[in-house]
C-alpha cells in the first residue's frame, strides 16, 4: 500500500511539473518580448528631432514646445516660465507625442 502511496506522489509531481512549461507560459513570453521591442523601437524612432521650428530643434528646448522658445543656452521659456531641457536629454529617453 505504501509503495502505490509513494508511485501516486511521484506521478503528481511529475504531472505538476509538467504544467509549468506549458506553452500560455510560453505565449506570455513571446508576447512581453514582442512589446519590449515594439518600445525599442518607438524610442528609435523618436531619438530625432520631432519637429519644426526653433522650439523643436534648439540646443535647449521647452518641454511644452512653446512656439517662439527654444536657445542655443539653458534657461527658461519666455512663454510658460518652464526650464528648458537639453534636446538631447529631451529625445534620449524615446520622447513621444503620440498617446
Amino acid at each position: 500500500m505504501r509503495k502505490l502511496f509513494y508511485l501516486l506522489t511521484i506521478c503528481a509531481m511529475v504531472w505538476m511539473l509538467g504544467s509549468c512549461g506549458s506553452n500560455s507560459g510560453e505565449s506570455n513570453s513571446q508576447e512581453s518580448m514582442d512589446q519590449q521591442e515594439a518600445a525599442t523601437d518607438r524610442a528609435m524612432d523618436t531619438t530625432s528631432v520631432h519637429g519644426n521650428g526653433k522650439e523643436y530643434t534648439s540646443a535647449y528646448v521647452c518641454p511644452m514646445h512653446c512656439e517662439g522658445s527654444g536657445s542655443d543656452e539653458p534657461g527658461k521659456c519666455p512663454v510658460c516660465g518652464m526650464d528648458y531641457v537639453a534636446q538631447a536629454d529631451h529625445i534620449k529617453d524615446g520622447h513621444s507625442h503620440e498617446n
